[in-house]
């Protein structure tokens, strides 16, 4: 399966699910392709440059919730153990990338996976205010 297949399963699934949730006001993103034209703006140093930190890989994880316990509590946890969570049912997810807070998002079912719909994303000077 190649990516356009993967992007359309996950177009027709979010199309699915708002229709049955009754949500006419969800629409697809239209997503340009990327093309690679900087080469006319750029010398070939600045590109080398650029490609290096294109390339750097990074983790992003959603955050459902999170809480703290003590020791003595961690331990007595087992199979069928409730850990409360500061978050409540319905809220939206945190987007976090190598630890830091990029977007908000809800959880998709798309083939039987999770995916997750970003419902806000976190401008980019606030990003800059938050890593000071």
């Amino acid at each position: 399966m190649d990516q356009n297949d993967v992007d359309d399963d996950w177009a027709a699934a979010l199309a699915e699910q708002s229709d049955a949730e009754g949500s006419d006001d969800v629409q697809a993103a239209p997503l340009e392709e990327l093309t690679d034209d900087s080469e006319q703006k750029m010398g070939a140093d600045e590109q080398r440059k650029l490609d290096a930190i294109l390339d750097i890989p990074v983790t992003i994880s959603m955050e459902v919730g999170h809480t703290q316990i003590n020791i003595r509590n961690l331990l007595q946890l087992n199979q069928g153990s409730v850990v409360e969570l500061d978050r409540l049912a319905g809220e939206s997810l945190d987007v976090l990338v190598n630890g830091t807070l990029i977007a908000h998002g809800e959880v998709v079912v798309v083939n039987d996976k999770f995916g997750i719909r970003l419902t806000d994303v976190i401008s980019q000077t606030e990003r800059i205010k938050k890593l000071r």
